[in-house]
C-alpha cells in the first residue's frame, strides 16, 4: 500500500479525476477529506465542501481537514476550471473565475498547509498543472496561463520548502477523458462520443488519458515511492505533443 496510514485532503473531489483518486487512495489505507462544491456523492473520511473564490474557506481547508483526520500528511490540489477562446473573447469574469479556482485557490491552500505539514516533520503536495502549462496550446490563454503559474509554484515550494521535509511536485496531463472535456464539446455543439474519438487518434498510445491513469500518477506522487522527488512537473501524457 502506498499511502497505507497517511491523511490526505483533496480539492475537486467530486469531478472526473478527483472521484476515482480519492476512492484509489482510501483503497491503498489513506484516510481522506475531501473538498468540493458538493461531495455528498463522494465516501471519505470527512466533507468540507466549499467555494474554492472564497478565500477565507481556502486559508481555513488545510486546518479543518487536519482537525477532522487527525493530521495532514497529503494535500492534493486537483480543483480546476478551464475557460476556451482566444484572448479577445476573454471576460473579466472569466479572468476572476480561472485565476482564482487554478491560482488563488491552491496558492492559498499550499500557504495554509506547509506550516501544519512543518510541525509535523514533513508532509506531500500534489499539484495539478497541464501539458499546456509548459507549453502553450491554442485558444486557451487563460487556462494555460492559469496552469503555468501553478507549475511555477509548484516548483518554487519545492525548492524552499524540502528542508523542511515537504515535498511539492506538479502531475501535467494532456486531454483526460472527464465531465469537464466532454462538456466541453457539448457547448460546442459537437457530440462528445465522436470528438473523444477523433483525440484519440491523436495520441501515440492511441487514447486519451482516463482518469484512472491520472490518478495513479498523483499517488505514486503522494508516496514514498517518490521519496527523493521535490519540484517536479511530471508529464502524463500518451506521448502527445501539446499541438
Amino acid at each position: 500500500m502506498r499511502v497505507e496510514g497517511k491523511n490526505a485532503v483533496v480539492t475537486g473531489a467530486a469531478g472526473g479525476i478527483g472521484a476515482v483518486l480519492v476512492a484509489l487512495l482510501r483503497s491503498e489505507g489513506s484516510r481522506v477529506a475531501v473538498s468540493d462544491r458538493d461531495s455528498s456523492g463522494i465516501e471519505a473520511e470527512a466533507h468540507i465542501d466549499g467555494n474554492l473564490l472564497d478565500g477565507s474557506f481556502c486559508d481555513a481547508l488545510p486546518r479543518r481537514a487536519a482537525e477532522a483526520l487527525g493530521g495532514l500528511d497529503i494535500l492534493i490540489n486537483n480543483a480546476g476550471v478551464i475557460t476556451r477562446g482566444d484572448i479577445t473573447e476573454a471576460t473579466d469574469s472569466d479572468y476572476a473565475l480561472t485565476m482564482g479556482v487554478n491560482v488563488e485557490a491552491p496558492f492559498r491552500i499550499c500557504r495554509a498547509a506547509i506550516p501544519i505539514m512543518a510541525d509535523a516533520g514533513g508532509g506531500v503536495v500534489v499539484n495539478t498543472s497541464s501539458c499546456w502549462g509548459l507549453r502553450p496550446g491554442p485558444n486557451h490563454p487563460l487556462y494555460v496561463m492559469s496552469k503555468a503559474a501553478i507549475a511555477s509554484l509548484t516548483q518554487c515550494l519545492g525548492r524552499d520548502h524540502a528542508h523542511q521535509g515537504i515535498r511539492v511536485n506538479a502531475v501535467c496531463p494532456n486531454e483526460v477523458n472527464t465531465p469537464m472535456l466532454r462538456s466541453g464539446f457539448e457547448k460546442r455543439g459537437l457530440d462528445p462520443d465522436k470528438a473523444v474519438a477523433e483525440l484519440n487518434s491523436t495520441v501515440p498510445l492511441g487514447h486519451i488519458a482516463e482518469p484512472e491513469e491520472i490518478a495513479d500518477v498523483i499517488a505514486f506522487l503522494a508516496s514514498d515511492a517518490a521519496r527523493y522527488m521535490c519540484g517536479a512537473l511530471v508529464e502524463v501524457n500518451g506521448g502527445k505533443p501539446v499541438i
